[in-house]
Protein backbone atom coordinates (compact mmCIF):
# COMPACT_ATOMS: atom_id res chain seq x y z
CA UNK A 1 0.00 0.00 0.00
CA UNK A 2 1.63 3.61 -0.68
CA UNK A 3 0.30 6.32 1.63
CA UNK A 4 1.89 9.74 0.98
CA UNK A 5 1.92 12.06 4.25
CA UNK A 6 4.00 15.12 3.53
CA UNK A 7 1.44 17.05 2.62
CA UNK A 8 3.21 19.55 4.56
CA UNK A 9 5.68 19.72 2.21
CA UNK A 10 4.34 19.26 -1.01
CA UNK A 11 0.67 17.93 -2.39
CA UNK A 12 -0.05 15.82 -5.60
CA UNK A 13 -1.20 18.08 -8.10
CA UNK A 14 -5.00 17.50 -8.90
CA UNK A 15 -5.81 15.90 -12.06
CA UNK A 16 -8.94 19.14 -12.69
CA UNK A 17 -5.17 20.82 -12.13
CA UNK A 18 -3.21 19.82 -14.58
CA UNK A 19 -6.20 19.13 -17.55
CA UNK A 20 -6.77 22.69 -16.82
CA UNK A 21 -3.17 23.66 -17.49
CA UNK A 22 -2.36 21.72 -20.40
CA UNK A 23 -4.05 23.86 -23.09
CA UNK A 24 -1.45 27.07 -22.29
CA UNK A 25 1.38 24.40 -23.04
CA UNK A 26 0.41 24.25 -26.79
CA UNK A 27 -2.18 25.60 -27.49
CA UNK A 28 -3.06 28.84 -25.91
CA UNK A 29 0.74 29.70 -25.22
CA UNK A 30 1.44 33.32 -26.65
CA UNK A 31 3.26 35.95 -24.11
CA UNK A 32 0.55 37.75 -21.86
CA UNK A 33 1.86 41.44 -22.07
CA UNK A 34 1.38 41.55 -26.05
CA UNK A 35 -2.12 42.18 -27.41
CA UNK A 36 -2.37 39.43 -30.24
CA UNK A 37 -4.87 36.59 -29.99
CA UNK A 38 -2.75 34.65 -28.31
CA UNK A 39 -1.18 37.36 -25.90
CA UNK A 40 -5.06 38.08 -25.05
CA UNK A 41 -5.58 34.62 -24.19
CA UNK A 42 -2.73 34.23 -21.91
CA UNK A 43 -3.64 37.90 -20.20
CA UNK A 44 -7.13 36.72 -19.96
CA UNK A 45 -6.25 33.53 -17.71
CA UNK A 46 -3.58 35.39 -15.74
CA UNK A 47 -6.30 37.80 -14.73
CA UNK A 48 -8.93 35.21 -14.45
CA UNK A 49 -6.93 33.29 -11.66
CA UNK A 50 -5.63 36.13 -10.11
CA UNK A 51 -9.57 37.06 -9.37
CA UNK A 52 -9.96 33.63 -8.29
CA UNK A 53 -6.93 33.69 -5.86
CA UNK A 54 -8.09 36.77 -4.72
CA UNK A 55 -12.22 35.95 -3.91
CA UNK A 56 -10.43 33.07 -1.68
CA UNK A 57 -8.72 35.44 0.49
CA UNK A 58 -11.51 38.56 0.91
CA UNK A 59 -9.15 40.80 -1.58
CA UNK A 60 -9.43 42.44 -5.02
CA UNK A 61 -7.60 41.08 -7.86
CA UNK A 62 -5.31 43.91 -8.62
CA UNK A 63 -3.78 43.31 -4.68
CA UNK A 64 -2.61 40.28 -5.45
CA UNK A 65 0.82 39.61 -7.38
CA UNK A 66 1.56 35.97 -9.03
CA UNK A 67 4.67 34.96 -7.91
CA UNK A 68 6.89 32.13 -8.41
CA UNK A 69 6.29 30.89 -4.71
CA UNK A 70 5.60 31.79 -0.78
CA UNK A 71 9.64 31.86 -0.69
CA UNK A 72 9.61 34.61 -3.50
CA UNK A 73 6.38 36.07 -2.07
CA UNK A 74 8.13 36.28 1.45
CA UNK A 75 11.67 37.91 0.15
CA UNK A 76 9.57 40.87 -1.61
CA UNK A 77 7.26 41.48 1.26
CA UNK A 78 9.54 41.76 4.13
CA UNK A 79 12.72 43.34 2.29
CA UNK A 80 10.38 45.16 -0.01
CA UNK A 81 8.53 47.13 2.52
CA UNK A 82 11.92 47.09 4.92
CA UNK A 83 13.47 49.16 2.09
CA UNK A 84 10.32 51.13 1.50
CA UNK A 85 10.00 52.56 4.54
CA UNK A 86 13.51 52.28 6.37
CA UNK A 87 13.59 56.30 6.28
CA UNK A 88 11.15 56.35 9.08
CA UNK A 89 12.58 52.69 11.03
CA UNK A 90 14.36 50.20 10.94
CA UNK A 91 13.13 47.87 13.42
CA UNK A 92 11.11 44.33 12.53
CA UNK A 93 9.89 41.68 14.77
CA UNK A 94 8.94 37.78 13.61
CA UNK A 95 9.08 34.73 15.86
CA UNK A 96 11.73 32.04 16.64
CA UNK A 97 9.96 29.66 14.68
CA UNK A 98 8.87 31.67 11.33
CA UNK A 99 9.87 29.26 8.20
CA UNK A 100 13.45 29.62 6.61
CA UNK A 101 12.58 31.91 3.82
CA UNK A 102 11.25 34.58 6.60
CA UNK A 103 14.25 33.65 8.92
CA UNK A 104 16.64 34.19 6.31
CA UNK A 105 15.26 37.40 4.89
CA UNK A 106 15.23 38.86 8.42
CA UNK A 107 18.72 37.77 8.88
CA UNK A 108 20.17 39.61 5.11
CA UNK A 109 18.55 42.60 6.62
CA UNK A 110 20.14 42.61 9.97
CA UNK A 111 23.65 42.70 7.70
CA UNK A 112 21.89 45.50 6.43
CA UNK A 113 21.40 47.72 9.05
CA UNK A 114 18.15 46.90 10.35
CA UNK A 115 17.01 45.49 13.84
CA UNK A 116 14.85 42.14 14.44
CA UNK A 117 13.15 40.97 17.42
CA UNK A 118 12.70 37.22 17.12
CA UNK A 119 9.80 36.66 19.48
CA UNK A 120 10.02 33.85 21.58
CA UNK A 121 7.27 30.97 21.80
CA UNK A 122 5.67 29.16 24.48
CA UNK A 123 5.52 24.95 24.85
CA UNK A 124 2.78 24.62 22.01
CA UNK A 125 4.40 27.27 19.88
CA UNK A 126 2.28 30.18 19.96
CA UNK A 127 3.39 33.71 19.87
CA UNK A 128 3.23 35.78 23.25
CA UNK A 129 0.53 38.81 22.37
CA UNK A 130 1.58 40.76 25.30
CA UNK A 131 5.59 40.57 24.63
CA UNK A 132 4.48 41.50 21.03
CA UNK A 133 3.06 44.31 22.14
CA UNK A 134 6.01 45.10 24.13
CA UNK A 135 8.35 45.19 22.11
CA UNK A 136 7.03 47.57 19.46
CA UNK A 137 8.51 50.98 19.27
CA UNK A 138 8.59 54.19 17.28
CA UNK A 139 11.27 52.09 14.90
CA UNK A 140 9.05 49.25 14.33
CA UNK A 141 7.84 48.90 10.48
CA UNK A 142 6.95 45.55 10.07
CA UNK A 143 5.76 42.30 12.06
CA UNK A 144 5.91 39.23 10.26
CA UNK A 145 4.40 35.75 11.46
CA UNK A 146 2.47 32.75 9.42
CA UNK A 147 -0.94 32.06 10.67
CA UNK A 148 -0.34 28.27 10.88
CA UNK A 149 3.29 27.16 11.80
CA UNK A 150 4.74 24.47 9.03
CA UNK A 151 6.30 22.06 11.41
CA UNK A 152 3.81 21.49 14.34
CA UNK A 153 0.34 23.20 13.44
CA UNK A 154 0.21 25.84 15.68
CA UNK A 155 -2.62 28.08 14.96
CA UNK A 156 -1.50 31.64 15.53
CA UNK A 157 -2.97 34.51 16.99
CA UNK A 158 -2.67 36.39 13.65
CA UNK A 159 -6.35 38.33 13.95
CA UNK A 160 -5.10 39.42 17.69
CA UNK A 161 -1.64 40.76 16.10
CA UNK A 162 -3.18 42.55 13.36
CA UNK A 163 -5.78 44.20 16.19
CA UNK A 164 -2.75 45.31 18.33
CA UNK A 165 -1.03 46.67 15.30
CA UNK A 166 -3.93 48.68 13.72
CA UNK A 167 -4.01 50.62 16.81
CA UNK A 168 -0.61 51.91 16.61
CA UNK A 169 -0.06 56.09 16.57
CA UNK A 170 2.43 54.75 13.78
CA UNK A 171 1.71 52.41 10.98
CA UNK A 172 3.06 49.00 11.36
CA UNK A 173 3.30 46.64 8.49
CA UNK A 174 1.84 43.24 8.84
CA UNK A 175 2.87 40.20 6.95
CA UNK A 176 1.68 36.67 6.98
CA UNK A 177 2.88 33.73 5.65
CA UNK A 178 0.05 31.96 4.94
CA UNK A 179 1.82 29.17 2.58
CA UNK A 180 0.67 26.37 5.51
CA UNK A 181 -2.64 27.94 6.42
CA UNK A 182 -4.22 28.60 3.23
CA UNK A 183 -6.26 25.20 2.15
CA UNK A 184 -6.62 24.37 6.38
CA UNK A 185 -7.86 27.02 8.15
CA UNK A 186 -9.80 30.01 6.94
CA UNK A 187 -7.59 33.12 5.39
CA UNK A 188 -9.58 36.53 5.22
CA UNK A 189 -6.74 39.54 4.98
CA UNK A 190 -9.49 42.00 5.99
CA UNK A 191 -10.21 40.13 9.26
CA UNK A 192 -7.15 39.34 9.66
CA UNK A 193 -5.98 42.66 8.92
CA UNK A 194 -2.84 41.71 7.12
CA UNK A 195 -1.32 44.31 4.61
CA UNK A 196 0.62 41.59 3.09
CA UNK A 197 0.09 37.61 2.95
CA UNK A 198 2.57 35.24 1.03
CA UNK A 199 0.84 32.07 -0.78
CA UNK A 200 2.20 29.21 -2.86
CA UNK A 201 0.10 26.77 -5.11
CA UNK A 202 1.91 23.51 -4.53
CA UNK A 203 0.53 23.62 -0.79
CA UNK A 204 -3.24 23.01 -1.78
CA UNK A 205 -2.92 20.93 -5.08
CA UNK A 206 -1.50 23.19 -7.33
CA UNK A 207 1.82 22.98 -9.76
CA UNK A 208 5.21 23.94 -8.30
CA UNK A 209 6.96 26.86 -8.99
CA UNK A 210 4.13 29.77 -8.39
CA UNK A 211 2.50 30.79 -5.53
CA UNK A 212 0.92 34.72 -4.94
CA UNK A 213 1.39 37.70 -2.53
CA UNK A 214 -1.35 40.10 -1.68
CA UNK A 215 -0.65 43.41 -1.23
CA UNK A 216 -3.04 46.12 0.42
CA UNK A 217 -3.73 48.96 -1.32
CA UNK A 218 -1.28 51.81 0.00
CA UNK A 219 1.29 49.67 1.18
CA UNK A 220 4.47 51.07 0.12
CA UNK A 221 7.15 48.51 -0.80
CA UNK A 222 9.81 48.38 -3.19
CA UNK A 223 11.10 46.08 -5.93
CA UNK A 224 13.90 43.52 -4.87
CA UNK A 225 14.63 42.04 -8.51
CA UNK A 226 14.78 44.09 -11.32
CA UNK A 227 14.75 43.38 -15.23
CA UNK A 228 11.60 42.87 -17.85
CA UNK A 229 8.31 44.02 -16.70
CA UNK A 230 5.29 41.76 -17.89
CA UNK A 231 1.69 42.32 -15.92
CA UNK A 232 3.48 42.61 -12.33
CA UNK A 233 5.66 45.55 -11.73
CA UNK A 234 7.16 44.00 -8.58
CA UNK A 235 7.92 40.26 -10.06
CA UNK A 236 10.01 41.24 -13.41
CA UNK A 237 10.01 38.54 -16.23
CA UNK A 238 7.67 36.60 -18.41
CA UNK A 239 4.76 35.12 -16.61
CA UNK A 240 4.37 30.90 -16.00
CA UNK A 241 1.09 31.50 -17.61
CA UNK A 242 0.31 27.27 -17.12
CA UNK A 243 1.46 27.59 -13.80
CA UNK A 244 -0.86 30.45 -12.55
CA UNK A 245 -3.85 28.75 -14.75
CA UNK A 246 -3.27 26.14 -12.27
CA UNK A 247 -2.86 27.67 -9.20
CA UNK A 248 -6.30 29.20 -9.90
CA UNK A 249 -7.87 25.86 -10.63
CA UNK A 250 -6.29 24.31 -7.39
CA UNK A 251 -7.54 27.68 -5.50
CA UNK A 252 -11.50 27.26 -7.30
CA UNK A 253 -11.33 23.35 -6.22
CA UNK A 254 -10.03 24.55 -2.45
CA UNK A 255 -12.53 27.03 -1.97
CA UNK A 256 -15.73 25.26 -3.01
CA UNK A 257 -15.21 22.19 -1.11
CA UNK A 258 -12.98 24.16 2.20
CA UNK A 259 -15.65 23.18 5.20
CA UNK A 260 -16.10 19.23 3.94
CA UNK A 261 -12.39 18.97 3.24
CA UNK A 262 -11.50 20.68 6.50
CA UNK A 263 -13.17 18.19 8.26
CA UNK A 264 -12.20 15.52 6.85
CA UNK A 265 -8.59 16.30 7.14
CA UNK A 266 -9.39 16.99 11.17
CA UNK A 267 -11.30 13.54 11.55
CA UNK A 268 -8.06 11.68 10.23
CA UNK A 269 -5.41 14.11 12.16
CA UNK A 270 -7.78 13.01 15.43
CA UNK A 271 -7.54 9.35 14.43
CA UNK A 272 -4.02 9.43 13.76
CA UNK A 273 -3.19 10.80 16.74
CA UNK A 274 -5.10 9.25 19.08
CA UNK A 275 -3.43 5.57 17.36
CA UNK A 276 0.41 7.47 17.83
CA UNK A 277 -0.42 8.26 21.68
CA UNK A 278 -0.46 4.66 22.49
CA UNK A 279 2.60 4.02 21.46
CA UNK A 280 5.08 4.56 25.23
CA UNK A 281 7.48 7.44 25.17
CA UNK A 282 6.25 9.24 22.25
CA UNK A 283 5.36 13.36 22.67
CA UNK A 284 3.01 15.12 20.51
CA UNK A 285 4.72 18.38 19.77
CA UNK A 286 2.03 21.11 19.36
CA UNK A 287 -1.46 22.35 20.62
CA UNK A 288 -4.41 20.08 20.30
CA UNK A 289 -8.30 20.45 18.88
CA UNK A 290 -8.80 23.72 17.06
CA UNK A 291 -5.73 25.54 17.52
CA UNK A 292 -3.80 23.26 15.45
CA UNK A 293 -3.72 22.33 12.12
CA UNK A 294 -6.26 19.91 10.82
CA UNK A 295 -3.52 18.41 8.41
CA UNK A 296 -0.61 18.37 11.13
CA UNK A 297 0.62 15.28 13.00
CA UNK A 298 3.93 15.88 15.05
CA UNK A 299 5.77 13.58 17.10
CA UNK A 300 8.77 12.90 18.90
CA UNK A 301 9.49 8.95 19.75
CA UNK A 302 11.88 9.04 22.14
CA UNK A 303 14.93 6.58 21.82
CA UNK A 304 14.30 6.47 17.57
CA UNK A 305 16.23 8.24 15.10
CA UNK A 306 13.75 10.41 12.95
CA UNK A 307 16.50 9.61 9.58
CA UNK A 308 16.14 6.10 10.42
CA UNK A 309 12.06 5.46 10.79
CA UNK A 310 11.35 7.71 7.87
CA UNK A 311 13.65 5.40 5.90
CA UNK A 312 11.88 2.09 7.26
CA UNK A 313 8.15 3.81 6.61
CA UNK A 314 9.21 4.66 3.25
CA UNK A 315 10.36 0.57 2.66
CA UNK A 316 6.55 -0.03 3.76
CA UNK A 317 5.32 2.59 1.73
CA UNK A 318 4.40 5.92 3.90
CA UNK A 319 6.08 8.84 2.79
CA UNK A 320 6.71 11.48 5.67
CA UNK A 321 9.15 14.32 6.56
CA UNK A 322 11.33 14.17 9.80
CA UNK A 323 12.42 17.39 11.45
CA UNK A 324 11.73 20.65 9.68
CA UNK A 325 10.80 20.08 5.97
CA UNK A 326 12.53 22.63 4.44
CA UNK A 327 15.80 21.53 6.08
CA UNK A 328 16.06 17.58 5.92
CA UNK A 329 19.81 17.77 5.08
CA UNK A 330 20.92 19.27 8.42
CA UNK A 331 21.95 17.29 11.16
CA UNK A 332 20.72 19.81 13.63
CA UNK A 333 17.76 19.52 15.39
CA UNK A 334 14.80 21.82 14.10
CA UNK A 335 14.63 25.30 15.44
CA UNK A 336 11.28 25.12 15.53
CA UNK A 337 11.27 21.99 18.22
CA UNK A 338 13.89 24.01 20.35
CA UNK A 339 11.99 27.10 20.08
CA UNK A 340 9.44 24.84 22.40
CA UNK A 341 11.63 23.38 24.36
CA UNK A 342 11.98 19.88 22.61
CA UNK A 343 15.44 18.55 23.75
CA UNK A 344 17.87 17.90 20.91
CA UNK A 345 17.79 13.95 21.26
CA UNK A 346 13.78 13.90 21.22
CA UNK A 347 13.85 16.48 18.71
CA UNK A 348 15.60 14.17 16.56
CA UNK A 349 13.77 10.96 16.93
CA UNK A 350 10.53 13.95 15.20
CA UNK A 351 8.53 13.09 12.31
CA UNK A 352 5.44 15.20 11.00
CA UNK A 353 2.39 13.70 9.18
CA UNK A 354 0.60 15.59 6.61
CA UNK A 355 -2.94 14.94 5.74
CA UNK A 356 -4.49 16.10 2.54
CA UNK A 357 -8.17 15.69 1.35
CA UNK A 358 -6.96 13.05 -0.40
CA UNK A 359 -5.87 10.92 2.04
CA UNK A 360 -8.53 7.41 4.06
CA UNK A 361 -9.12 6.12 7.02
CA UNK A 362 -7.68 3.20 5.34
CA UNK A 363 -4.19 4.53 4.67
CA UNK A 364 -4.38 6.27 8.46
CA UNK A 365 -4.64 2.81 9.88
CA UNK A 366 -2.36 1.28 7.86
CA UNK A 367 -0.07 4.06 8.59
CA UNK A 368 -0.92 2.79 12.63
CA UNK A 369 -0.21 -0.88 11.70
CA UNK A 370 3.02 0.05 10.48
CA UNK A 371 4.37 2.47 12.98
CA UNK A 372 4.44 0.74 16.13
CA UNK A 373 6.44 -2.21 14.67
CA UNK A 374 9.03 0.47 12.88
CA UNK A 375 9.75 2.20 16.15
CA UNK A 376 9.74 -1.20 18.61
CA UNK A 377 12.38 -2.59 15.95
CA UNK A 378 14.37 1.30 16.08
CA UNK A 379 14.30 1.11 20.00
CA UNK A 380 15.68 -2.51 19.94
CA UNK A 381 18.46 -1.78 18.44
CA UNK A 382 19.32 1.90 19.58
CA UNK A 383 21.96 2.26 21.89
CA UNK A 384 19.50 5.07 23.48
CA UNK A 385 16.61 3.99 25.37
CA UNK A 386 13.52 6.01 25.63
CA UNK A 387 13.02 6.00 29.37
CA UNK A 388 16.59 7.74 29.39
CA UNK A 389 15.30 10.67 27.40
Amino acid sequence: MKVYLDNGTTTPVAREVVEAMLPYFTEKFGHPIFPYTPGLEAAEAVERSQRIIAGTINARPEEVVLTSGATQSNDMAIRGVAYANRHRGRHIITSRVENPSVLRVCERLEKEGFKVDYLPVDKEGFVDTAELERRLTEETILVSVANVNDEIGTIEPVEEIGEILSGRREKVYFHVNAAAGYGRVRVDVKKMGVDLLSLSAHKVHGPKGVGALFIAEGTPIEPVTYGYISMFKLKPGTENVPGIVGFGRAAELMAENFGRDVAHMRRLRDRLLSGLEEIPYTVINGPRGEKRSPANVSCSFKGVEGESMMLHLDLNGISVATGSACSTTKLQPSHVLTAIGVKAAVAHGTIRFTLSRYNTEEEVDYTLSVVPRVVEHLRRISPVKPEQL
